[in-house]
Order: C-alpha cells, then sequence, then structure tokens
C-alpha cells in the first residue's frame, strides 16, 4: 500500500504537482530524433515564478539537437519511492515544445537553484531553454494515475505576477535575519529555495500563497528565521 499523498487527500491537484516539480532537482527529457526515434536525457531543470520548466542546455548535446529541429518534448519528474517498490514513486510528466529564450532575469534564476552551473553557464555554447507545458501526467504511485490539463495544473497569473514584482523586497528581509551559512535565493507562491554553498533544497508551503502578504505568512511557518552563525536545522515542509 502506498501513502497518501496531497493530491489523494484532496488537495488542489495543481499545488501537489506543482511542488513535485519544483523540489526536483534533475530529471529526465524525451526529445524525438530525426528519424522519429525517442531519446531520452539526464537534465537539471529550474523552475520560473509559474512553474515553467527552465532548461540550461549546450547546442553540442544530442537532446539539443532534436530540439532545434522538433520543440515537442517531455520531462518527466519523479519524488522519493514511499517503500520498497518503486511503483509507488509519485512522478509528473510535464509535455509541451521547448524553445530557447534570452532572459536575464530567468537565466539568474536559475543559476540561483543550479549555482554550480555558473562553471559553465557562460560558455557559448550553452543556452537557457524554456518548455511551455501544455499538459501533464501524473502517477502518485502504484494503480493512480491522472491526466492533469494545463488550466488545472498552472497557478493563477495574478498572484503569480503581484508575488514576483515583490519577490526581491520579500527576499531581502527574509534574509536579513537568516543565517550567515544559508539563504533565500527565489521565491514563488508554492515555497521557496534555500542555498547554501553550492546545494539549495526546496521548502513548499502548506497551500499555494495568493499574495505577498501570504508569502510573508507561510514563509514564518516553513522557514522562520534563524541566530545568524547558527547552522539551520531541517524546516518543516522541507523537500529533499
Amino acid at each position: 500500500m502506498t501513502k497518501e499523498s496531497p493530491a489523494d487527500s484532496g488537495a488542489d491537484l495543481g499545488f501537489a504537482l506543482r511542488s513535485l516539480a519544483r523540489a526536483a532537482r534533475a530529471g529526465s527529457l524525451a526529445t524525438i530524433t530525426n528519424a522519429g526515434q525517442p531519446f531520452v536525457s539526464l537534465v537539471t531543470p529550474a523552475f520560473d515564478a509559474g512553474c515553467t520548466p527552465l532548461l540550461l542546455l549546450s547546442g553540442l548535446s544530442e537532446h539539443t539537437r532534436h530540439l532545434r529541429v522538433e520543440p515537442r518534448c517531455a520531462l518527466l519528474i519523479t519524488g522519493a519511492a514511499n517503500g520498497p517498490n518503486p511503483q509507488t514513486t509519485p512522478r509528473v510528466t510535464l509535455i509541451g515544445r521547448a524553445m530557447p529564450i534570452e532572459d536575464a532575469a530567468l537565466r539568474a534564476r536559475y543559476l540561483a537553484i543550479h549555482p554550480y552551473a555558473a562553471l559553465y553557464a557562460g560558455f557559448g555554447d550553452f543556452a537557457l531553454w524554456r518548455l511551455t507545458v501544455e499538459e501533464a501526467h501524473y502517477v502518485g504511485g502504484f494503480g493512480l494515475a491522472r491526466h492533469v490539463t494545463q488550466a488545472k495544473l498552472l497557478p493563477a497569473p495574478e498572484a503569480v505576477a503581484a508575488i514576483a514584482a515583490a519577490e526581491p523586497e520579500i527576499i531581502a528581509e527574509a534574509n536579513a535575519e537568516r543565517a550567515v551559512s544559508e539563504r533565500i535565493v527565489a521565491i514563488d507562491l508554492d515555497g521557496c529555495d534555500i542555498a547554501e554553498d553550492d546545494a539549495t533544497r526546496r521548502l513548499t508551503f502548506p497551500a499555494p500563497a495568493a499574495s505577498p502578504e501570504t508569502v510573508r505568512a507561510a514563509l514564518r511557518h516553513v522557514a522562520p528565521q534563524k541566530t545568524r552563525g547558527a547552522r539551520p536545522a531541517q524546516a518543516r515542509g522541507e523537500n529533499s
């Protein structure tokens, strides 16, 4: 028997799937070769404020060459298994089309979530790509599968825009009283990303935030202030 997931217990399905996706630091990207053959490779996604996947891809990679010809692709994100059977692993497949994008703010967000990538992000063959999600397929464990439309997966645009506008101020406020060894590097309506050295971890809010004020309240719940210089303890709501 699998553990009950947020989606199974009646919580908002879109929030549950976004939380699963945003916590991932790696995923499997499926592309289509020129011959029409499926091809799968490891990628390291980050997500923008609206939960659109961002990928830093090398033009020398097979999958990048495929996307230049055929932008249709799928990104598989997996969580942790609920038991010894791997089929209990919650996962979501994000299906859509990927295109390269030049956006300094999104590039900075990607590098904030994957700081080690700064070592090669400046190489001429690397570019930022954005995967426009058209639909998703969720498997919550053995025997539980659901098709999810774009409308159910993606958050309310008004809340995304309001929180994104206030994000720099909220981050500055939150980091002013945090431990020196860690800092919040990204915030969205579903949670926040915290960096310590070259590693980041995801903290998920109890529910999607609707405004900057509810983000501040949620941060007090999942990421309480730390004494400067102290090593942070694991916070409630942390995804690993």
